[in-house]
């Protein structure tokens, strides 16, 4: 196993250096320049990915592998009933716990003792929220001077003060006029701009836009749209099928400041499945390639100009899109890499080279164990080897289902032992493709082409999950833990030697980083498809997680498995803090 991964230079030329380390953050010292260095001060978690490396771990190490037996529940936040469970990722700054829950709920408390703080509720339009598939869930928001953004289901960004939970400003960035689309995953800062994919993959419309605004009034300042944004992508959607052709960015990308580059995993087209089999350039109800969907754009964050993309699947008639917003950055013996995991369940190891058009591959290796969408992918050119092309009516074990062998929730990288943590789905599904009619331009309607229900993979008794321990560039495997319920939450790995594994049936595990044995269990109450995060207050380490079931993925668990799902609540959750 190579350990040699380093802990990347980020260092601007220009920019003085600043060090968090042993202080916390105070709201209004969370500007540009500290949010670079955000992994140099392991008492906070200031944005959604930890920071701008997305490795997911903390440099804490008073829990640890000794003592981690002993970890105990201490305190637990239970907030307003609400829409599909608690699907976000909790922030910690200066000493004050932020997360938030359906409707764009934002909620404030003491990290150290749950006492609360503030709370702010945005007047959601419900109408609009409703007429769509995702409803008004949420997953995080960002951090940075002096403020907390979140974004709306109904097409808003607003920015809310830190300390009084007062808003500061309200945007409405999306209207309905090419389609219903808003905001679900987390915004991110970048320099003085506040940067968020729109969701509607499913739905008829373009543009699937990612949008910056200025972070100080709101303000508009880029947006790239992923569907018919340029005269390339245009070209690439027949019959000017990009007028419905979904796209988006919905997840939280991420910032390399070495390269002044945004990295943004971009969202499937629509409809999601289609009949056009082997013909699919020049038949079916969206002829071509369907740029930039289904795979990574890279962007100017000062302009939102393109400055490299790479389609993962080419035409997606499978729903296995980018937009899994992790973008894991990467030193070994002197070149840098991105590591970015895609839905149907392959890695894409990237060169750290936005000048290159396309981007240049290192390697692609498969987490799944049961994916027959394709026979493999070619590491060197990212070719589709072996495509299976759908035909109209039934299509037997599809796999992965539609969830992905790989879904929106974040693995975690620790430079301490050199492995990544990555959580793999093994399900499948049968699918019936349908020519459905091509809806008016710009609708918004939901444009799926298929009906489908989740199976287990052939061969096997039951779907299941893993989680595994694994070089991240080459995918060798250090240790794998399967799991019956495949874990649909986030993973955190720290320098305590642990990886906590919050489960789908509310158990909430601790596993040693270096060979995966089990070393603490605690069962939360109900399933987790949220965030996991660690941080200190006083010198006392704390671990947080959310509870709260409730998305579409959760929603196949009660008919592949039963209980405990067919009676697991899809109306509350809760957020759970323990500490030794």
């Amino acid at each position: 196993m190579d350990h040699l991964l380093t802990t990347r230079a980020w260092l601007l030329s220009g920019i003085a250096a600043f060090s968090l380390l042993g202080a916390a953050a105070r709201a209004g010292e969370l500007d540009a320049n500290a949010l670079l260095h955000a992994d140099e001060n392991p008492n906070n978690w200031v944005m959604y990915h930890q920071s701008y490396k997305s490795w997911h771990y903390s440099a804490l190490d008073q829990i640890n592998t000794n003592n981690v037996k002993d970890l105990k529940l201490l305190w637990i936040h239970t907030p307003d009933p609400g829409h599909r469970g608690v699907q976000s990722f909790p922030l910690v700054i200066d000493g004050t716990l932020y997360y938030t829950t359906s409707d764009s709920i934002i909620w404030a408390l003491d990290a150290a003792t749950g006492a609360f703080k503030w709370k702010f509720k945005p007047k959601i339009d419900t109408d609009r929220a409703n007429a769509t598939i995702y409803n008004p869930y949420n997953r995080g928001l960002a951090a940075g001077y002096g403020k907390l953004y979140v974004g709306t289901v109904d097409g808003r960004v607003i920015a809310i003060d830190m300390l009084t939970g007062k808003t500061v400003w309200d945007k409405q960035v999306l209207t309905v006029e090419k389609g219903n689309k808003g905001f679900t995953g987390a915004p991110l800062v970048v320099k003085d701009k506040v940067i968020i994919g729109a969701n509607g993959g499913e739905l008829s419309g373009c543009c699937g836009p990612i949008i910056a605004l200025d972070a100080a009034t709101g303000g508009i300042a880029w947006e790239f749209d992923t569907v018919g944004g340029d005269e390339r992508s245009r070209a690439s959607w027949g019959n000017d099928s990009w007028k419905v052709g979904g796209g988006g960015g919905w997840m939280t990308g991420t910032y390399d400041p070495t390269t002044d580059t945004v990295y943004w995993g971009t969202a499937n087209p629509a409809p999601d499945y289609d009949w056009s089999g082997p013909n699919w350039m020049k038949e079916g109800p969206r002829p071509g390639l369907n740029l930039y969907t289904s795979g990574v754009v890279a962007l100017d964050p000062n302009t939102g100009r393109l400055k490299s993309y790479f389609q993962e699947n080419p035409h997606d008639m499978w729903d296995f899109d980018g937009a899994v917003g992790e973008f894991v950055l990467l030193e070994r013996e002197g070149k840098h890499y991105i590591v970015h995991p895609n839905k149907g369940g392959y890695v894409y190891v990237y060169l750290d080279e936005p000048g290159f058009m396309p981007l240049r591959l290192r390697n692609v290796w498969h987490l799944g164990k049961t994916a027959n969408f394709v026979q493999g992918i070619n590491p060197e050119t990212g070719e589709l080897i072996g495509r299976r092309f759908l035909h109209e009516g039934m299509n037997k074990a599809l796999c992965p289902a539609i969830d992905g062998a790989i879904s929106w929730n974040s693995g975690s990288y620790n430079p301490v032992t050199g492995l990544y943590y990555k959580v793999g789905q093994e399900w499948c599904q049968d699918i019936e493709v349908q020519k459905v009619d091509r809806p008016k331009d710009y609708s918004g309607q939901n444009y799926f082409g298929a009906t489908w229900n989740s199976i287990p993979p052939p061969g096997y008794e039951s779907a299941f999950g893993h989680v595994s321990g694994r070089d991240p560039i080459t995918g060798h495997v250090a240790w794998e833990v399967v799991y019956r319920y495949p874990p649909l939450a986030s993973l955190l790995s720290t320098k305590g030697g642990l990886v906590f594994v919050p489960g789908a049936d509310g158990m909430f595990d601790a596993l040693d980083a270096k060979t995966g044995e089990k070393l603490w269990s605690h069962n939360d109450g109900l399933g987790h498809h949220g965030g996991v995060i660690s941080y200190a207050v006083n010198g006392k380490q704390y671990i947080a997680v959310v509870t709260g079931w409730g998305s579409h993925v959760s929603g196949n668990y009660g008919p592949l498995f039963g209980e405990p799902f067919l009676s697991m609540p899809t109306d509350n959750g809760q957020l759970l803090v323990f500490g030794l």
